[in-house]
């Protein structure tokens, strides 16, 4: 049974996803942008991680952090994406309990861990450009690990206690979703029981990894500022700066994006507004990254070219 009376709650085994849009002469429309959004993710994502591997002038702690940035974001739309187009495509928007619960945990991973990764690479570049002498000796392979490590035990711990408090929820008054994924504020919203420890957990948790990232990302980028006001060269001034470019346009892109969805949830339930700003960090945010990394960047551009250059006179 697809809607269930609010008064009654029952044990569900699977869920309906509403997606983005209802209306049927929009299906081609999103299927068609969506399919050239997820080739583009899957092709620049993967792309540049196969560059940097090959790339012996990328082997530096920089390159490596965007790695694996570049691998959640093509994991973030793999988990998304793909469903959301044979949603779009088919009649049948169901999904099973178990594969609801699976997608969320995953999105949570990798969304945690996303956030996570760009506040290492913020102290990157303030290792390198506030003591770039002692860069190399400061990140470490050892280090390097050890953060990237974190980042994902951290994104599996925190996304492991939601699901474990999303699988005791006992029932639902409806198994219907107005989302194109399994988010946990919209299973949350349908869940017979008191789930007022989840919904705090969940703003303690969003609210203290905001809180953490932005005050490294903001401290860092305040002690770079004042070594380049510092630098007597124009020319070095610009260049850290360009070192820079890349990962605050990244930054800006993201934050804005969860500080405009925080102020929508806030302001009221406006659900095709946070359909918009979901669509974006979930699907066109992992799309821009490797566009930004790869347009504003000498060294991933020579490396291209030398790749490019290699394989077409070999």
């Amino acid at each position: 049974m697809v809607e269930i009376g609010d008064r009654n709650c029952t044990i569900v085994t699977e869920f309906i996803l509403l997606g983005l849009s209802d209306v049927p002469e929009l299906r081609v429309f999103l299927s068609l942008l969506f399919l050239l959004i997820y080739g583009v993710t899957v092709w620049g994502n993967l792309g540049m991680i196969a560059l940097i591997q090959v790339s012996p002038r990328l082997h530096t702690p920089m390159y490596f952090f965007l790695s694996h940035l570049s691998l959640v974001d093509f994991c973030y739309s793999t988990i998304i994406v793909p469903k959301m187009l044979v949603n779009i495509i088919n009649n049948d928007k169901s999904i099973s309990f178990l594969g609801c619960m699976v997608q969320f945990y995953l999105f949570c991973v990798c969304g945690v861990t996303e956030v996570s990764l760009l506040a290492v690479m913020a102290y990157d570049r303030f290792v390198a450009i506030c003591s770039p002498l002692l860069y190399m000796v400061i990140m470490s392979q050892k280090l390097r690990r050890l953060l990237v490590s974190s980042c994902y035990i951290g994104g599996t711990v925190c996304s492991l206690i939601h699901l474990c408090l999303a699988l005791e929820i006992p029932s639902y008054r409806s198994n219907v979703i107005n989302h194109f994924f399994c988010d946990l504020p919209p299973l949350l919203s349908l869940a017979c029981s008191d789930v007022t420890v989840n919904e705090l957990l969940v703003f303690i948790g969003a609210s203290f990894l905001e809180i953490l990232t932005i005050v490294i990302i903001l401290t860092s980028y305040l002690f770079i500022l004042i070594t380049i006001l510092r630098m007597r060269s124009a020319e070095g001034r610009r260049k850290a700066f360009s070192t820079c470019a890349s990962h605050l346009t990244a930054i800006v892109v993201l934050q804005g994006t969860i500080l405009f969805t925080y102020c929508q949830s806030s302001s009221g339930n406006n659900e095709d507004a946070d359909k918009v700003a979901t669509v974006f960090y979930t699907a066109v945010i992992p799309m821009l990254n490797p566009l930004i990394y790869s347009l504003r960047n000498k060294d991933v551009k020579e490396a291209l070219r030398r790749v490019v250059g290699s394989k077409m006179f070999s």
